[in-house]
């Protein structure tokens, strides 16, 4: 499996199906952001209004970039370094594509420990432990102030290792045709759960109702973010995805497909928290507070809680491991081009790089080791702030100007008709630039309003 297959791909010439390749691609989209950070903000500006206008949004920046870093990755037909430099024959563009993989690398590094933190509170929810006492924010700083999260942060690593030592169509595509309609079952019985209880229909006219009054300049911005954000831009994912992937796979279908797929979920994810936080009278709070602080109170209150608590964060689980599977694989795609080993040696080697240097996020965000934290922020934290607001803007700026400028052969890889790569190129070239710049000016703090 170490050798590289005469096309130039780097996993032997394994592919996707059809079918599979879309479902790695939803699961790598699929992750924790819409369901903590997609309900806050959405209520915070508008509802429905703000809905609307990140569905614009995905629209114009999201799936233009998306296609573009598949047809990058299949054109390129290797990692998401390698695709640039063989499209290009410029090894410059090919250090350009490495920002990316970096930047999944480091994702996945503290991602894993979210992740175990989804884990452990599946276990203490299905047996009951989490309700054992009321003050759940006091649970989970004592949870994350421990040495525990690291023993589940190896837990993520090992299942996500397992899957990726497997291959593409044995590992991650099988791993995804599991998964994913497993989520969407838990999806369906969580919001219907959601709207039996009493008072959410109040909790579901706040989401569906539009409040046009909140669609500030910054509320454009944040739906800009998260519409680039939720999609799994600027990680190389895509472009890594898009390697396995036959000449026969419609790109632009494959695109619209896992933008639908963000859309519902993050439409169901709303549809599950507003209704809960409603009828207990809770304030959707964004990240880790809602699930591990928030929503714990609501499970606690409600009739069979322990076991629609558990559901809750094996579904989170679930989101969380799809997305871990496709970072992991950024780095080990990379990596099999450039060394000899083969694929189960170079995956458990990047797995455990990647376990030690998430150590300190998972020692520092709970204050386990002093000294781990510095300007305000913990090691966590800085790791978060500088891929997400540095690394992935640029990543994705750097998409866009190679589609848009340099690639000759894009129409081509695309599949687009004449009038729709007109359209493409002109997005790439003039809008989604524009756009990402200002998604990195404002998660950056460098612009409010």
């Amino acid at each position: 499996m170490g050798k590289q297959a005469d096309n130039g791909t780097n996993n032997a010439g394994e592919q996707f199906s059809r079918a599979g390749f879309i479902l790695a691609a939803i699961g790598s989209s699929v992750g924790l952001g819409n369901m903590w950070k997609f309900p806050y903000i959405t209520g915070k500006y508008g509802g429905a209004a703000f809905f609307m206008v990140f569905i614009i949004c995905l629209i114009i920046i999201g799936l233009p970039i998306m296609l573009a870093e598949m047809a990058i990755g299949r054109g390129g037909r290797g990692s998401a370094a390698a695709s640039f430099t063989r499209l290009s024959g410029n090894k410059t563009w090919g250090g350009l594509g490495f920002i990316s993989v970096l930047a999944s690398f480091l994702i996945f590094s503290y991602y894993a420990v979210v992740a175990g933190w989804t884990l452990h509170y599946a276990m203490l929810s299905f047996t009951g432990n989490l309700f054992t006492s009321t003050d759940f924010g006091a649970r989970f700083d004592t949870f994350i102030g421990s040495y525990w999260p690291i023993f589940w942060q190896g837990i993520v690593l090992l299942l996500t290792v397992l899957v990726l030592t497997a291959g593409i169509s044995a590992g991650i595509e099988r791993f995804n045709k599991i998964l994913i309609p497993g989520l969407v079952i838990l999806l369906v019985a969580l919001v219907v759960r959601s709207l039996t209880l009493e008072g959410a229909a109040e909790g579901v006219g706040f989401f569906l109702n539009p409040d046009f009054g909140k669609l500030t300049p910054e509320a454009v911005l944040a739906a800009l973010g998260h519409a680039f954000f939720s999609l799994s831009l600027g990680m190389g994912i895509m472009i890594t995805y898009g390697a396995y992937v036959n000449k026969r796979q419609s790109l632009s279908g494959a695109a619209m497909a896992v933008g639908i797929g963000d859309l519902l979920y993050a439409f169901l994810a709303g549809m599950i928290i507003f209704p809960t936080t409603f009828a207990f009278q809770l304030e959707p709070a964004q990240g880790p507070g809602l699930a591990f602080v928030v929503l714990p109170v609501a499970f606690s209150a409600m009739p069979l809680g322990a076991w629609f608590g558990g559901l809750f964060f094996i579904l989170l689980a679930i989101a969380a491991l799809t997305s871990a599977v496709s970072l992991l694989e950024v780095s080990v795609s990379f990596l099999l081009e450039r060394v000899k080993w083969g694929r189960t040696k170079t995956v458990w080697i990047t797995g455990i790089v990647c376990f030690i240097v998430g150590l300190p996020s998972a020692l520092s965000v709970g204050g386990t080791v002093k000294g781990l934290s510095f300007g305000g922020r913990s090691i966590f934290d800085w790791v978060d702030f500088v891929t997400s607001n540095i690394m992935l803007p640029l990543g994705g700026l750097i998409v866009t100007i190679f589609a848009g400028y340099f690639w000759k052969n894009a129409s081509e890889e695309a599949g687009l008709t004449a009038g729709w790569f007109k359209v493409w190129l002109f997005m790439l070239r003039y809008i989604a630039p524009i756009l990402v710049v200002l998604v990195f000016l404002y998660s950056t703090g460098l612009i409010r309003f």
